[in-house]
């Protein structure tokens, strides 16, 4: 439980912690988080409605949950997980006033491995594009462990194209290297989309990055 003495509960602080200097709970305890907007991600939607996600699966960073109720309406097990304790609480409370089975749990994304869970499929929502260059390979070490073989993951991240470009936007290249097949993994496609936020009345340039575990 994070205190006032330490607002990062005795974790490492992420990198853009680091830049605000404030935990990622703040984000939610201050108002609305700027990405948080009272629904699912509609490029999450769209990858639903075409039948994109199966099996048991995970959303890393879920924030308030809109994300894991939407899958979780379809009828699968999901498991929301996010740092932001905040978050989860809210996250929580949503699901018991829809009466959906979701589960969400206080979980370091840097850590995934703790969770000695593997899933069939894993959406990363707006949190790789957050993480610095030197963050990143411990980040998708952790999504190689919770990701079954076969198993598909979703990335949805800003890009670096396009007019409005959000904070901390990746390029195709930084993406597709992030996810080597040396490393067990192969990247299926990165397709433009959008990520709607409270300061993109159009929502912002983003990637949609399909991989698969091998």
């Amino acid at each position: 439980m994070a205190g006032e003495d330490d607002p990062f509960g005795g974790r490492q602080p992420t990198s853009h912690e680091r830049t605000t200097g404030l935990p990622w709970d703040a984000s939610y305890r201050d108002g609305p988080a700027p990405w948080d907007v009272d629904g699912p991600q509609p490029a999450v939607v769209r990858v639903a409605a075409a039948g994109g996600f199966a099996g048991d699966v995970l959303d890393a960073g879920c924030g308030s949950g809109e994300n894991a109720l939407h899958v979780a309406a379809l009828g699968l097990p999901v498991l929301g997980v996010d740092v932001a304790e905040t978050a989860v609480a809210m996250a929580r409370a949503k699901a018991a006033e829809r009466g959906l089975p979701a589960e969400f749990a206080i979980a370091d994304a840097l850590h995934l491995e703790r969770l000695g869970r593997r899933f069939d499929t894993v959406l990363d929502s707006g949190l790789f594009h957050t993480f610095d260059p030197e963050e990143r390979p411990g980040y998708v070490a952790g999504l190689a462990s919770v990701t079954g073989s076969g198993g598909r993951l979703y990335v949805l991240c800003f890009a670096d194209q396009g007019p409005d470009v959000g904070p901390h936007p990746v390029s195709q290249d930084e993406l597709r290297a992030a996810f080597p097949r040396a490393g067990g993994w192969d990247v299926v496609a990165v397709e433009p989309e959008r990520v709607e936020t409270r300061f993109h009345a159009s929502g912002a340039p983003a990637w949609l990055a399909t991989i698969r575990r091998v």
